[in-house]
């Protein structure tokens, strides 16, 4: 994972796009908010927002 990430944020660099970061960083923050609230008390919440 941490290799993944690496060779993303060199790719990011390289080709000057480091514009994608806070769009990755809202993607992955998007999904490990719906993988914790999967067995919690606010997941009907959580799935009415989509």
């Amino acid at each position: 994972m941490i290799e993944l990430m690496s060779d993303l944020w060199g790719y990011m660099r390289a080709k000057k796009k480091i514009w994608l970061a806070p769009i990755l960083l809202l993607l992955v923050m998007l999904g490990a908010l719906l993988v914790f609230a999967q067995g919690s008390a606010i997941a009907p919440f959580i799935y009415t927002i989509f």
